[in-house]
């Protein structure tokens, strides 16, 4: 299984993909964070984003984004 591409459907980050299973998901950074509100500056308190797990996980129910292995 190869990384896929994804956008956030909120501001337009890029990121590449793998879903190995349901919970887990491997998120490639392909450029900067600054035009993503919740990881801009370097000071966010979470360890990712909300609305670009949102994207992932429509893009799994949709079926752009496919499992390898649903757990």
């Amino acid at each position: 299984m190869s990384m896929r591409p994804v956008s956030c459907e909120a501001c337009g980050t890029g990121v590449l993909v793998e879903k190995r299973s349901l919970p887990h998901t491997s998120v490639q950074w392909t450029g900067p964070t600054d035009r993503c509100p919740e990881l801009a500056g370097g000071g966010a308190r979470i360890a990712g984003c909300t609305r670009l797990r949102a994207s992932i996980e429509r893009e799994v129910r949709e079926g752009r984004l496919t499992v390898a292995h649903d757990d």
